[in-house]
């Protein structure tokens, strides 16, 4: 049996979930919020035991994402890693990593300045998709219908404080039916996938924006291109998200470094949070 570690900056229905299952299959679990942690260079001190794995689960990108570099420094075994926690949290990295290793995308185009992000916007050709690098639950992704919405976005995404935004992350507006799909990969196996639906007025799929699951078959095409992604930003607990282009087939548009299940697990028929235990469990040994 393992001592699991949950780290968190906002409890959710995962984390109390993960908590929970762990204790029922016999592990010791405990949870820390991130906001109370201190850690040193100087001697590698902290005030907390951190057990033989920790789930880090927080919901800050950069905060999760640090705190993993910190933790790993301490020499605690942390799930994911901060290899892939990096590369997830980054679209563009996701992006690239995606790219090298020959999995299929929607056409995306980076653009380091306000005049060349409206150049390749007219080259790409509207309707298309602008993303923030970082960012979560559908925020700031916008529908750039035509080069006067493209120019209006440049303007005011120019006027902004955050760095970030004066890179410009283009990608084509994918043919799809009104769903995507998330699956839920542990260690480079699909285990639950499930159908997104926009609600109504809403072209984003975003369970936390009232979207609404329905479970996906598991193809061979599906577990093929999920195990390829999983592989190619390091493994761990992912979840995956796929579009179905309806001239290309199957494309991956983003990789989630703490992945939130409630929806999926209202309609998934494996038990998502004993699989994240039994891996961790596993990474523990």
């Amino acid at each position: 049996m393992s001592d699991i570690c949950i780290v968190y900056d906002r409890v959710r229905w995962e984390e109390k979930c993960l908590c929970e299952k762990a204790i029922k299959l016999g592990h010791t679990s405990k949870m820390i919020d991130a906001k109370t942690l201190a850690i040193s260079t100087f001697d590698g001190n902290t005030s907390h035991n951190f057990g033989d794995i920790v789930l880090q689960r927080c919901i800050s990108h950069y905060r999760g994402l640090y705190l993993t570099a910190c933790l790993e420094f301490l020499g605690s075994n942390v799930i994911n890693a901060y290899s892939t926690a990096e590369i997830c949290g980054n679209k563009l990295l996701t992006s690239v990593y995606l790219s090298r290793h020959r999995i299929p995308t929607p056409v995306t185009q980076f653009a380091f300045g306000p005049d060349v992000a409206g150049e390749v916007g007219d080259e790409m050709g509207y309707p298309l998709v602008l993303k923030p690098i970082v960012g979560s639950w559908g925020r700031m992704i916008i529908p750039i219908k035509d080069k006067d919405v493209m120019d209006s976005i440049i303007e005011m995404r120019e006027e902004m404080s955050n760095p970030l935004n004066k890179i410009y992350y283009l990608q084509d507006y994918v043919n799809r039916p009104p769903r995507d799909i998330r699956t839920i990969v542990v260690d480079d196996r699909v285990v639950t996938a499930i159908y997104r639906y926009s609600p109504e007025g809403e072209w984003r799929t975003n369970i936390s924006r009232g979207g609404k699951a329905e479970l996906c078959p598991i193809t061979n095409e599906l577990e093929d291109i999920c195990m390829k992604t999983s592989k190619a930003v390091g493994s761990g607990i992912l979840g995956i998200d796929l579009m179905e282009d309806k001239e290309k087939g199957l494309v991956v548009h983003e990789v989630n470094n703490t992945v939130e299940f409630k929806g999926a697990s209202t309609v998934s028929e494996k038990d998502i949070a004993a699989e994240i235990v039994n891996y961790a469990s596993k990474m523990a040994m």
